[in-house]
């Protein structure tokens, strides 16, 4: 099976799963977990690593983290290649790469995945402006 792996600061992995599960249901394949104001990195990689425990060799991971080099990101990298699993790795996740990810999973293979998902996130990514009503609108 390939998941899709939400790792974060807070509450936002738990949250950003919460706001897929609204647009493409409740999923086995969707897994978040969270570093917790005032628990440690060892309570975390703890937790990540029960989370975790059904994930096998057999399996492919899509792991998205909120930012590179952050103690969630870093630890679930630690304890997936201790586990021998093929991933790609994502940083600085939000919900158009969560979506992208889950939606392309099973379409592209893992290797082609992460730049599908990068160009798929760029294109979600800008600015929105609000056009100026004109004075002679009835509106």
């Amino acid at each position: 099976m390939k998941y899709v792996i939400l790792v974060s600061h807070g509450k936002f992995a738990e949250g950003l799963a919460n706001a897929l599960s609204m647009l493409v249901g409740k999923r086995e394949d969707i897994i978040a977990v969270g570093l917790e104001d005032g628990k440690s990195v060892d309570e975390f990689t703890e937790l990540f690593t029960k989370t975790v425990d059904k994930i096998t060799t057999d399996d492919e991971v899509v792991l998205l983290g909120d930012l590179i080099g952050g103690s969630p990101l870093t630890n679930a990298i630690n304890v997936l290649n201790g586990k021998g699993v093929k991933m790609i790795i994502i940083g600085g996740m939000n919900l158009p790469v969560a979506l992208t990810s889950v939606m392309m999973k099973d379409t592209f293979a893992l290797e082609d995945l992460a730049q599908q998902v990068l160009q798929e996130a760029h294109g979600a990514l800008r600015e929105f402006k609000i056009e100026a009503a004109d004075d002679d609108d009835d509106i």
